[in-house]
């Protein structure tokens, strides 16, 4: 736990490789749109990298597709993905974390981050989606923690020492302890 302004948050150093999805879609910059589209849904994937000399330099998704073809009435099949992609493109390092990755995002307003290696080539994607759910995997993990630690909550219950049913039975190191056994232990 890390206290911030009167707050406390949980920081996470989760390597970005734990979470990042290998192998992302890419396509060449010489592909027209039509092929793209075709890539992403055999994919199941919201987007594309576009690749030049296997090098990333822009992405295309389906809100690009949408935007700036579909909705000009333009068709696919003439349309080459370098005239629609988003670029510059905003990459990230596999030796990052995911709190990098997420700061990265808000900063640059994206919800997708190609990641690369030291040579600049692509490894892997990573989305808002992938950091999410690990939010909200060590929310659940934090909550379960402060469930199982809290030793101030008072409970209806059966004591776990003595077996005594006590409107007042309080958790001390994972078991449940009614006032007079608490008392042996000197806990109040």
């Amino acid at each position: 736990m890390k206290k911030n302004d009167n707050r406390m948050s949980f920081e996470t150093r989760v390597p970005l490789k734990e979470v990042m999805r290998p192998n992302p879609t890419t396509i060449g910059t010489g592909a027209t749109v039509d092929k793209a589209a075709a890539v992403m849904c055999h994919d199941d994937v919201g987007s594309c990298i576009v690749l030049q000399r296997n090098l990333p330099i822009g992405i295309v998704t389906e809100q690009d597709i949408n935007c700036k073809v579909v909705a000009k009435d333009l068709r696919p099949s003439t349309v080459h993905v370098n005239e629609i992609m988003s670029t510059p493109l905003i990459t990230v390092g596999a030796e990052k974390t995911v709190g990098d990755a997420a700061h990265m995002m808000v900063k640059h307003r994206v919800r997708r981050l190609p990641v690369v290696d030291q040579k600049k080539k692509v490894i892997g994607i990573v989305t808002v989606r992938d950091l999410l759910t690990v939010s909200n995997e060590v929310n659940e993990l934090m909550a379960d923690l402060i469930e199982i630690n809290r030793e101030d909550a008072v409970e209806p219950g059966l004591c776990s020492r003595c077996s005594v049913m006590s409107d007042d039975v309080k958790r001390v190191d994972n078991q449940m302890l009614c006032p007079h056994c608490r008392e042996e232990e000197n806990i109040t």
